[in-house]
């Protein structure tokens, strides 16, 4: 099923979300199909469970844009445990659409989470993955990537926002 994603201005992006304490259930797994599916739908590289309006700590990643199975990946829970580096580079989220920004991240990351079936792991991504890693993990502390621009373009940002909210073109 693939699900709406919420917009910016719902409240559910800008809360923490709940740790996940039941693994391998057929909802959990039922979630993670539809999120990889709602995700590819609105092709993006990563979608976080608030942005379904569903507040669990869980998001689904994928940098080949469903070309590569082995580069799917889930991350329950998680958690960064190191940053290295910095890049720079445009970055956009799937519940602010059409709006695109330069964003300074860590170039290394390394982030602990969980698995589907509750296993826990460990990995480090470089570039645009760890620029995922932060980007979802980020979404399910209720951040969202906008606060890592200056005031002013976030300042512009939300008044192009509320212009569309008021003619009807963000719902």
């Amino acid at each position: 099923m693939v699900y709406p994603i919420v917009k910016y201005g719902d409240p559910v992006l800008e809360r923490e979300a709940d740790d996940i304490t039941e693994f391998d259930t057929p909802e959990l797994l039922k979630l993670l199909d539809d999120m990889f599916e709602s995700m590819y739908a609105a092709k993006g590289v990563g979608l976080a469970a608030p942005q379904i309006g569903i507040g669990k700590k869980v998001a689904v990643i994928d940098t080949s844009n469903g070309q590569d199975p082995a580069e799917k990946l889930v991350i329950i829970n998680p958690e960064i445990v190191k940053v290295e580096g910095r890049q720079e580079g445009e970055e956009g989220c799937l519940s602010i659409p059409g709006f695109r920004e330069q964003v300074r991240r860590a170039k290394r990351v390394t982030l602990r989470a969980r698995k589907a079936n509750g296993e826990k792991f460990e990995m480090t991504g470089e570039d645009l993955l760890a620029r995922a890693f932060l980007h979802e993990t980020e979404h399910l502390l209720g951040r969202l990537y906008i606060s890592h621009i200056s005031a002013l373009k976030r300042d512009l940002m939300k008044r192009k926002i509320k212009k569309m909210q008021r003619a009807g073109e963000w719902a």
